[in-house]
């Protein structure tokens, strides 16, 4: 049985922003204690880093230090607390090539040591953007920014949970969306979905063909 072609997403426009129709056609809700947060440990680069998350990550080290893994200290000894990555792009360093140095593991789960110390009080900056969208990949191709849905086989789990409970991609990530792009700009996200889905759910189905 052949299946039905996937329609290409619609693309919705918020102040010269271009948003994937895929942050709400799909579903997503992360379960860290199925991928024991295997997207801070899998694939060959770092975090990509904003320009002003560099100057950032240097400043709080000192006190995301005590937050972290004796190996990932080694790591951002050797290379730094941001590197230029093999795409030319700032990005965080990794340890051995594997895990990002500012990974931390709890009862065998990866978790953020920058988090870590946001979370205790000890700095204000929560972690880099890039990893607070995620599974939204945020980029600027031809002075045009862009945010898509970013399918990895790691975050199986989520996509089920997201299912099961009814989370769109871009409800999971409202908080890093409105850090980013402010309340307004999520609010108009939320608005416009809602008011695609209303429409959608008022067409007739298409009847059966024999």
């Amino acid at each position: 049985m052949r299946k039905k072609p996937r329609k290409h997403p619609e693309i919705i426009e918020i102040d010269g922003k271009y948003v994937s129709g895929d942050v709400k056609d799909e579903m997503f809700a992360c379960d860290i204690s199925a991928c024991k947060g295997a997207c801070c440990v899998e694939g060959d680069l770092g975090a990509p880093l904003a320009k002003e998350e560099v100057g950032i990550l240097e400043e709080i080290y000192p006190k995301v230090k005590p937050f972290m893994r004796k190996e990932g200290i080694r790591a951002i000894q050797a290379q730094g607390t941001s590197i230029v990555d093999i795409m030319n792009m700032e990005s965080t360093p990794l340890v051995k090539g594997k895990e990002c140095a500012y990974v931390t593991f709890k009862d065998g789960i990866a978790l953020c040591a920058i988090e870590g110390a946001y979370l205790a009080g000890e700095i204000d900056f929560r972690k880099p953007i890039s990893c607070h969208l995620y599974p939204i990949r945020a980029y600027t191709y031809k002075e045009v920014e862009r945010l898509n849905y970013d399918r990895w086989s790691i975050c199986g789990a989520a996509c089920a949970k997201g299912k099961k409970e009814g989370v769109m991609v871009y409800e999971f990530v409202k908080d890093a969306l409105i850090r980013k792009y402010g309340e307004d700009f999520y609010e108009t996200l939320d608005a416009i979905v809602k008011s695609q889905m209303a429409e959608g759910s008022s067409e007739e189905p298409p009847s059966a063909k024999g």
